[in-house]
């Protein structure tokens, strides 16, 4: 069964009644202009919103303070009034979820019995293409979270300069419910209903891992579109070569989904990419002095103690990183428990213990902690687990100077406001774990270029350093002779890793780390040019607004 929605771009019927909240909005310049405006109002509303009215609620308040430069910065022969009426309209055709798939489909269990398993697909927008968004396995898994997520997608890309569109997709189940073979059945059946309406491919709608799947899941996914999908058949003749109805396989079929292994198609440092991701825009907001006097706290890693809410993917390779720059773990949470050492705690003795026991509880290097992890005392505050864990209950007693979203919208509008009364920073979702995303490009390119990166230039590489330090050896000596023998050139120990060139991983690592520095830059000087103070999320969407803006103006619409 499908059910397939396009959705309608205008939603002003609701605007309306929604005005009257706006007076008490974070930020005394925003607050007017969306008074003015009247944009959506669903960041005040009620501490536990609707998740893709609260994502929409931060997206009018970005564009209520970019509009106006919008329509200063439009180039064309247009009055006033039509220039405005172009960008608010652009910005309509933003805003909503483009499409969504909902599919139904049937399973049989190991055990004989039969069972209905739903899932969804959406796609935010196609302003790039292909969409870009993972497969997530959740028993919360609702249209409204994969709408909701899709969009934050779109702009997550925009905010770090990947062209692609949002999308999103969910599978409804507890997958510690199902065995491995029956897990595969689910993938792979899912996989098919995506393809049989367009929802998968490799210039079309381009999935990754998310909660609760992995390198297997991607695995299993390409191999069945590569074996169904990924073949065309055609029929006709080509100079005196003669076919007839021959199936010919797409080259770029495993470009499907990203996060694969490395033997299908993966890249080196996928799997860490979203926790380095996390570690890297801490960084470049932790060792900027201006933030840190704002927070009262000193740049660098090196007195800061870190909490972690979600001990999976994002957390551990977060808390691995943070720890190996100087960063103090000294609590952990996850949802059957947490952990305290005000002493520290090392990722790789909790990892092991985790592998071991299936849980973080009972780790013997700390004690329980009793309350809320999220309330915990501690610099920095990493909440990697699910949304809306900040809210309005809870934000009052946050003790953490800085939070840094790992997870997707873990804080409500309500907790957002709060956050910025209380100069509190918050490095918002949106860019923070946007490593994951970016890297899954790098792997999209590796498919389509058939290449693995480094691969063409590695021994030149390596042979032009050796022949640098040779070089220098010889210019030295014929300066100052060989009377005691060869004069020794000793590189030092940086260049002596790097002296064999850049391996695959060593590539993905650095475009990771500019990626991320460059678009820290970018949100640091929205900031300044429109004085939003610690208000990064609400910079980050101007960016990613901006962006989506000028695609859309350029291109034009292809009927009006």
């Amino acid at each position: 069964m499908y059910r397939y929605v396009g959705e309608l771009l205008t939603r002003a019927a609701g605007s309306g009644a929604l005005a009257s909240v706006c007076a008490d909005a974070g930020l005394p310049a925003s607050a007017s202009l969306l008074r003015l405006r009247r944009y959506s109002q669903a960041v005040d509303k009620e501490d536990d919103p609707n998740f893709f009215r609260m994502v929409e609620g931060f997206f009018d308040k970005g564009a209520a303070i970019v509009e106006d430069k919008l329509v200063e910065d439009l180039k064309t022969r247009e009055t006033p009034e039509q220039k405005r009426h172009r960008v608010r309209g652009i910005l309509k055709i933003i805003k909503p979820c483009n499409h969504v798939l909902a599919v139904s489909f049937p399973l049989k269990r190991d055990n004989g019995e039969w069972e209905i398993i739903e899932g969804y697909r959406a796609q935010h927008s196609q302003h790039r293409t292909p969409c870009k968004g993972g497969i997530r396995y959740s028993t919360e898994v609702s249209v409204d979270e994969v709408k909701a997520l899709a969009s934050l997608m779109t702009y997550k890309c925009a905010v770090v300069d990947v062209p692609f569109g949002g999308a999103k997709a969910g599978v409804k189940i507890n997958p510690k419910n199902y065995s491995d073979n029956e897990l595969e059945k689910i993938t792979r059946r899912f996989t098919i209903e995506l393809a049989k309406k367009g929802f998968i491919g490799p210039g079309i709608d381009v999935p990754a891992p998310d909660m609760s799947t992995g390198e297997r899941e991607m695995s299993w996914i390409a191999d069945t579109y590569a074996n169904t999908m990924g073949h065309h058949k055609v029929e006709g003749s080509k100079a005196i070569v003669t076919f007839s109805h021959e199936n010919i396989k797409d080259i770029n079929a495993h470009a499907c989904v990203t996060g694969k292994p490395i033997s299908q198609g993966g890249i080196h440092g996928r799997i860490s990419a979203t926790g380095r991701g996390v570690f890297h825009g801490i960084e470049n907001f932790v060792n900027e002095a201006a933030y840190m006097s704002q927070l009262g706290l000193t740049p660098g890693f090196g007195d800061k103690t870190f909490v972690i809410q979600g001990f999976g993917n994002v957390g551990l390779h977060s808390m691995r990183y943070l720890h190996r720059f100087g960063a103090k773990c000294v609590g952990v949470g996850e949802l059957d428990g947490s952990i305290w050492n005000p002493n520290g705690i090392d990722p790789k003795e909790l990892e092991d213990y985790k592998l071991a026991h299936g849980t973080i509880v009972g780790f013997p290097k700390a004690t329980p902690y009793e309350g809320s992890i999220l309330e915990a005392d501690c610099d920095i505050l990493i909440p990697a687990a699910s949304e809306k864990q900040l809210t309005r209950t809870n934000a009052s007693k946050i003790k953490a100077k800085i939070i840094a979203e790992g997870a997707n919208g873990p804080t409500t509008p309500a907790a957002d406001k709060i956050f910025l009364e209380r100069n509190i920073m918050v490095i918002p979702d949106m860019y923070l774990n946007a490593g994951g995303v970016t890297v899954s490009y790098f792997e999209w390119l590796k498919n389509l270029n058939h290449v693995s990166y480094g691969r063409l230039t590695f021994k030149y590489e390596r042979d032009s350093n050796y022949h640098l330090l040779m070089s220098v050896q010889e210019s030295l000596e014929r300066k100052f002779g060989k009377h005691g023998g060869s004069i020794p050139v000793v590189p030092t120990s940086e260049f002596q890793a790097r002296i064999a060139g850049a391996s695959e991983k060593d590539i993905v690592h650095s475009g990771l780390a500019y990626t991320m520095e460059r678009s820290a830059r970018q949100i640091m000087r929205t900031t300044n040019k429109y004085n939003l103070g610690l208000d990064l999320r609400t910079a980050a969407y101007v960016n990613a607004i901006e962006k989506v803006f000028k695609v859309y103006n350029e291109a034009g619409l292809t009927f009006t």
